[in-house]
């Protein structure tokens, strides 16, 4: 018998709520505590292996301070030319390193600094460094 894998939607949602609860600095275990059900079951629903349904989904987004419409953003659609979105979902591997530790450390330090232009001097500075000549 063959492990089936995540769907897509599921896993994203996860690794959406996975990248809020970190940017707030919670555990899984205390999320879990204000859910009332165990850390295991909210690394299931990280990894996408359990599917959240709508009212935790709801409770989730009370507990983390965002709106339902947060765990979504982004999404990956299902069929190629899916109706529905405005804008193509940026590419999976950007979900996945926003959702690691250094993505939310990098991500929390550069909306820490308030000048607009050094911000896009920054993202020059990285994309140069990445020998990324296209610019925005």
């Amino acid at each position: 018998m063959t492990k089936k894998s995540p769907n897509p939607v599921d896993k994203h949602v996860g690794s959406r709520v996975r990248m809020r609860r970190m940017m707030v600095g919670m555990s899984q275990e205390k999320l879990g505590e204000n859910l009332g059900i165990t850390f295991q079951q909210i690394q299931k629903y990280e990894k996408g292996t359990n599917r959240i349904g709508a009212s935790r989904l709801q409770h989730i987004s009370t507990v983390l301070g965002v709106s339902v419409a947060f765990f979504f953003e982004g999404i990956p659609s299902i069929a190629p030319g899916a109706a529905g979105f405005a804008e193509e979902a940026s590419p999976a591997y950007v979900s996945d390193f926003l959702a690691t530790s250094e993505g939310i450390a990098l991500t929390r330090a550069f909306l820490k600094i308030p000048d607009s232009k050094v911000r896009r001097r920054i993202v020059d500075l990285v994309e140069a460094l990445a020998g990324n000549d296209t610019q925005a």
